[in-house]
């Protein structure tokens, strides 16, 4: 699920390791889902009766549900999203680019399972590239990850309670809100700082800039594709995708990342600090305080696995400019698969800290933030309060 590879995709792997390739891409978005709705599930049992209704109220029914149903509704929507791209893409490379419709069928279902599960594997050398212009081959892709990075918790909420915004839960408001605005911001960015670079946006079309904008800003949710050159882009756009790969996407999703509710959450602590407030409010609701602390612990670790990894790679690599290094260990952290084109370049002790950081960034940020909250617990009392200087 993490797109980063050391080999040529499509030419170094038979038919059949590409096959196997589809399944544990299948097996490893449904599985890290599942994984996390599961763990969902533990922590509202362990807390107490109030608390449980509370946390049912605000996820409206989805930890509260039966566990079978929940993972059957997840399945069904995972498969029905995939073949859905799948009868598109089907169509284009059949119809525009005259391939077999065999082969028209195994590419888009290799694509569309990539592109849901947020795996990023590509049939062609160069990704997506060659369709940069092509809004039939690049727009469903994109809304596949999209689908699948945006969080399931939040598609069964969306589906139900779609036409009323004002009755969603904080964490779906969050998780929605918090991707539109991301999304208009990399999309701006991409399209301003590479506009007229010659190695990315430069030679296209307008509508092709559009397009190509768009979906490399949808990648770095942690899609995986590229349509563009990464290794050409400027280093302040190269800033911003790593901003952009270290949020990632939604939480129960099948992208990685601390998580876009993460994020926003301590921006809202650090809003509510910085105006006094004695409680951190989103929307009439008061954020608990165990939860603030949560989301600073998955960011603060998250910030010292990639700052570690980052030192890790430069010592471990000759003349690696540090941006690149950043980019590569951010991309492997966030499981984006992104790559400025030095993955396969790098010592073996270098990719042994990509391999680590994909499996910790994976299920680290899902086993870390499940063991704080079933490690919480009230005391009967507590200490002196103390307050050092700060700043």
């Amino acid at each position: 699920m993490t797109g980063l590879s050391v080999v040529d995709t499509p030419t170094y792997w038979s038919g059949f390791g590409l096959v196997l390739l589809t399944v544990l891409s299948q097996i490893g978005g449904f599985g890290i889902v599942a994984l996390a709705t599961l763990l969902s599930l533990l922590v509202s049992r362990r807390l107490g009766l109030r608390s449980r209704l509370l946390a049912q109220a605000e996820s409206t029914g989805l930890l509260g549900g039966n566990i079978g149903r929940v993972l059957i509704r997840i399945a069904l929507v995972m498969f029905v999203s995939e073949a859905a791209i799948s009868v598109v893409l089907t169509l284009r490379f059949w119809l525009a680019y005259d391939y077999p419709f065999g082969r028209a069928v195994w590419e888009a279902v290799f694509h569309a399972v990539q592109a849901f599960n947020n795996a990023g594997f590509a049939l062609y050398p160069d990704s997506l590239v060659r369709f940069v212009g092509d809004w039939w081959i690049c727009v469903p892709l994109a809304l596949g990850v999209l689908g699948g990075s945006i969080g399931f918790p939040v598609l069964f909420e969306l589906a139900r309670e779609w036409r009323k915004p004002g009755g969603w839960s904080t964490h779906t408001r969050l998780t929605v809100w918090g991707t539109l605005l991301l999304s208009v911001f990399g999309f701006l960015v991409f399209l301003s700082f590479e506009w007229s670079n010659p190695g990315t946006l430069g030679s296209l079309g307008t509508s092709s800039k559009v397009l190509a904008a768009f979906t490399q800003d949808v990648m770095t949710r942690s899609g995986g594709f590229n349509s563009i050159n990464l290794g050409e882009m400027n280093t302040e756009t190269i800033a911003v995708t790593n901003g952009l790969m270290f949020i990632g996407g939604g939480s129960a999703s099948t992208a990685g990342g601390i998580k876009m509710t993460t994020f926003l959450l301590l921006a809202f602590v650090i809003w509510a600090e910085i105006r006094g407030e004695p409680d951190v409010v989103i929307k009439k609701r008061r954020i608990a305080e165990e939860t603030q602390r949560q989301a600073l612990t998955v960011a603060l670790l998250g910030v010292a696995l990639v700052a570690s990894g980052t030192l890790a790679l430069i010592a471990f690599t000759d003349n690696v400019p540090f941006d690149r290094a950043l980019f590569e260990v951010t991309s492997a952290f966030a499981t984006v698969g992104l790559s400025t084109g030095i993955t396969p370049s790098l010592p073996p002790a270098a990719q042994v800290v990509l391999v680590i950081l994909m499996y910790v960034g994976r299920v680290g940020t899902i086993a870390v933030g499940t063991a704080i909250a079933l490690n919480t617990r009230r005391r009967l009392y507590r200490y002196p309060e103390e307050r050092p200087l700060v700043g």
